[in-house]
């Protein structure tokens, strides 16, 4: 049966509609229209997480979370909260609740958090076993590759061994690695496995917002700072007091936000945007980027200080084409997942495709695995999804296969203490093509996605993993561009 989601909410046009973004995720959900109704819900359908408003009559979403505490600390609740309740929320997080949403929001919004509070459960699951299994102590990755961070390969027992030890110090980590290799999922797993586990664990995507936009969300802003702040706000800064902060893509940020950072980081100090009065947190920062930084800092695009700041326990992550070992063992993760999702048997791949995806150089990374693990699940009419049914989406290697990052080409991969070297695997790839870019090579896969659907965008979104007002927004600026036909 695939997972199910509850939906707790006052107002039925919200329920219908939470359910409906949910339902088309592939959840099943149950609905209640109250934090009693609720209660006796949850007992007899046993839901994965529960998706609650904040502000309902006879029992607060707070109310339900305490209860639920109690009757399950594992169970993940997910706040729908108003602007001018977030601070209530932050607070209900802080006695633990997983995560907010703040209305009104993205279905795509949604889903990717109520994805994270599964995943982060299964993990806890996983690490609770871990800790009380007689062989806890024999391997790194045993204890710490969960559900979420699959792989036996040399590489991934050096990336476990790197997350445990960075996971107890408080220090500042730079995880560096391309696109779609898993920075969050790491970054997540640092998280579970730290003395902050308990405390929130906010997250901003850095590359989402300009400029002043993120200064706003950063570090708040008074009242009357600028034109439309109507009210005082809190930055990510302030709630996640106590707690970890995951600044994503931090190499998007302005000069001007570089510096602020920078004081944030050496001092705990900051100051709302608008306000001479300064503020002091506890945050633990972990930052993300897909660039390589110490390249953005010869290039002057990003301070030199603050690199040494934010790199303090810095972690590589290497693309799947150097650990073409672990595969199977994903492919199987998400053919499982996907099975769990719809109801259904999971699917196998034939030996013919798994040589295919074994000597494929992976552009797009664990995510694009991922992505053909879901695609030929759905369109693959047996139980054994055959080599000819996935090589039209395998991408020609037209370019060179080694990492951005010199660490992880060289494989030294920021190894810290104890951390053996490694030995990258051999290449096959041709050296001798001409680049292409990444934006080349999304548009080519978008398009034959799009035609594999027969350009039925909902499908398309779904087997690339992202939302359709995404989609839509990626082909509008390809058509304005002139890089697709206007009919697409």
């Amino acid at each position: 049966m695939s997972v199910k989601v509850l939906v707790v909410d006052d107002k039925q046009m919200m329920r219908d509609s939470v359910g409906a973004t949910l339902q088309r995720a592939g959840y099943t959900v149950v609905v209640a229209n109250n934090g009693k109704d609720a209660v006796g819900k949850i007992e007899r359908h046993q839901p994965a997480v529960v998706v609650t408003d904040l502000k309902m009559p006879e029992m607060t979403g707070l109310e339900l979370l305490q209860h639920l505490r109690e009757a399950d600390p594992e169970m993940p609740v997910v706040l729908m909260t108003a602007y001018g309740t977030i601070g209530d929320a932050v607070e209900a997080m802080k006695h633990g609740a997983f995560d907010f949403v703040q209305k009104p929001f993205e279905g795509d919004q949604l889903v990717i958090v109520v994805r994270r509070a599964i995943e982060n459960r299964r993990l806890r699951k996983e690490i609770v076993e871990a800790k009380t299994s007689p062989s806890s102590h024999a391997d790194p990755v045993e204890r710490i590759v969960g559900p979420a961070l699959v792989g036996s390969s040399s590489p991934m027992r050096s990336l476990a061994t790197q997350i445990r030890q960075v996971a107890m110090s408080s220090g500042t980590v730079l995880i560096q690695g391309e696109s779609g290799t898993g920075k969050e999922v790491v970054a997540r797993t640092i998280h579970a496995h730290s003395q902050r586990r308990d405390r929130v664990m906010l997250c901003l995507n850095c590359a989402a917002l300009s400029s002043s936009l993120l200064e706003s969300e950063l570090f708040g802003h008074e009242r009357g700072a600028f034109t439309g702040a109507d009210q005082l706000r809190k930055g990510r800064f302030e709630l996640a007091d106590g707690g970890t902060l995951l600044l994503d893509e931090i190499s998007e940020i302005s000069p001007q936000l570089q510096a602020k950072l920078l004081r944030v980081l050496q001092e705990g100090q900051f100051e709302r945007v608008g306000s001479s009065t300064s503020l002091r947190v506890d945050v633990r920062v972990i930052a993300t980027t897909n660039r390589d930084l110490s390249r953005s800092v010869a290039d002057g695009t990003f301070r030199q200080d603050l690199y040494y700041r934010l790199n303090v326990l810095p972690i590589a992550i290497p693309p799947l084409r150097f650990r073409v070992d672990d595969v199977p063992l994903l492919a199987g993760h998400f053919l499982t997942q996907v099975a769990q999702r719809e109801g259904r048997e999971a699917k196998q791949f034939d030996t013919e495709a798994l040589e295919l995806l074994k000597a494929y150089h992976w552009p797009g990374n664990v995510r694009e695995l991922q992505n053909i693990c879901e695609r030929s699940s759905v369109l693959s009419r047996g139980t054994l999804i055959s080599g000819g049914l996935i090589q039209p989406w395998l991408l020609p290697n037209s370019g060179a296969s080694m990492s951005i990052f010199p660490q992880v080409a060289s494989y030294g991969m920021n190894t810290l203490a104890g951390s053996p070297p490694l030995q990258p695997p051999a290449l096959s790839a041709d050296l001798g093509g001409a680049l292409r870019s990444l934006e080349e090579v999304e548009r080519d896969e978008v398009l034959r996605a799009l035609g594999q659907f027969n350009g039925n965008r909902t499908r398309t979104a779904q087997a690339l993993g992202i939302g359709v007002r995404t989609l839509g927004l990626k082909l509008k600026k390809w058509k304005e561009l002139n890089l697709v036909a206007q009919s697409v």
